[in-house]
């Protein structure tokens, strides 16, 4: 019981967050939704592969799932199949070990398809580089359409870069 007496007698100690570009975003997520629809007629499916990440970009793609961002709320889902999937996001170097499975992964995407890569390590292969147990950006193995730099980058880059490849005009 003290406790809570003492919780009402200082009140909220938190700040307001500050107004912020995902602010700003929210205003328009019926256009982002309208475009979503326009590009796939239906929700966008993304297939994600760990091509040997060290899981802080998984961490903020996992972020997209809370209901601040609400991925799937505005048409965005992800799916286990690639035969289902419409993007493919790419983490991390890519490992000798995942070239394979990584190109399995691509041709099985129907077309037209669009590859993200997320954080520097699947941009330009981060501090990993090129080495013998990478072969280094996922550009490297499979073509990229958008790249989305930053260790790891915070989840509205990704929307803003998942938004970018949806804009792109399909092939």
């Amino acid at each position: 019981m003290s406790i809570l007496k003492q919780i009402f007698k200082k009140g909220i100690l938190t700040e307001s967050p500050p107004a912020s570009t995902v602010d700003k975003w929210r205003d328009n997520i019926r256009l982002v939704h309208e475009s979503i629809f326009n590009a796939f007629g239906r929700a966008a499916a993304i297939r994600h592969v760990d091509a040997g990440s060290c899981n802080g970009c998984e961490l903020e793609i996992n972020a997209l799932h809370n209901p601040y961002y609400n991925i799937e709320g505005i048409g965005i889902r992800f799916v286990a199949s690639p035969r289902h999937a419409d993007l493919l996001l790419v983490t991390g170097p890519v490992s000798r070990n995942m070239v394979v499975a990584l190109k399995r992964t691509f041709e099985n995407i129907p077309d037209p398809k669009w590859v993200i890569a997320i954080g520097d390590c699947g941009c330009s292969g981060g501090i990993f580089g090129e080495s013998y147990a990478t072969c280094g950006p996922v550009s490297s193995i499979i073509p990229v359409d958008v790249a989305i730099p930053g260790c790891p980058p915070n989840p509205f880059a990704i929307l803003q870069g998942i938004f970018t490849a949806v804009q792109l005009p399909k092939t």
